[in-house]
């Protein structure tokens, strides 16, 4: 009857340890840095995330993002959280300040540092919905990549030759050579005035001609015409 007794009263203790603590805790780590008047929150729930990987991240953001917003956005947040997400498949994506990355991305892709710089971009773009066309968002944030990127030579990431049949709807880093382009043919300022106007809701379809004298259409044959530019990396 006593060994019943402490058999039962061995059962019930079991039973009534809380869930928790039945099971290993997930792997959550949290960092918090703030310099040149900006903080980064680094959210790591990925514990084969290498260290090397997210101290580069870190000095990616804080070499970047004072100098994407000092050129467009000086009202850009100055808290923005970087997610190591193993529930994220994307590549990475922004929403809010806080920029989610898949772990299996950082680890494939280790050189990918300036996936940071882009990202960023996005936040320092702020752009109200359905206030400029995603193919011209997407643009400016691998325009600013190219511009202020820190490692996109070792990731092997390059902005692509112009080819028939391209177009500036192909977003990304083909609009993104496209406004490199419009630099060095006489528009250093029209980036700016793009990112301005899709911020404070006045984009239209005839901005380009406002700032240019040409229409978007009459610039992209003038590219397609005579493509080259100058490209340096880092």
């Amino acid at each position: 009857m006593t060994n019943s007794f402490f058999l039962l009263a061995t059962v019930l203790g079991l039973l009534a340890i809380p869930a928790a603590a039945q099971s290993p805790r997930p792997f959550v780590q949290r960092d918090s840095l703030t310099k040149q008047g900006y903080t980064l929150v680094f959210i790591n729930k990925d514990s084969a995330l290498s260290p090397v990987t997210k101290q580069r991240m870190t000095d990616a953001f804080f070499n970047v993002y004072p100098k994407e917003a000092k050129r467009f956005n000086p009202k850009t947040l100055r808290k923005v959280t970087f997610f190591v997400n193993p529930a994220y498949t994307g590549v990475a994506a922004t929403d809010n300040g806080l920029v989610d990355y898949n772990p299996k991305w950082l680890r494939d892709h280790p050189e990918d540092i300036d996936v940071v710089t882009h990202e960023v971009m996005h936040i320092v773009q702020a752009y109200p919905n359905g206030s400029g066309p995603g193919w011209l968002t997407e643009g400016i944030a691998d325009y600013a990549r190219y511009v202020y990127g820190v490692n996109n030579q070792a990731g092997n990431w390059k902005l692509p030759d112009y080819k028939a049949g391209q177009s500036y709807t192909n977003s990304y880093r083909t609009m993104a050579r496209f406004l490199v382009w419009l630099d060095q043919h006489g528009y250093p300022k029209l980036v700016n005035q793009l990112d301005a106007a899709a911020r404070t809701r006045t984009y239209t379809p005839e901005i380009w001609k406002q700032k240019t004298g040409k229409t978007l259409d009459e610039l992209w044959a003038a590219y397609a015409a005579a493509p080259a530019v100058q490209l340096t990396y880092r």
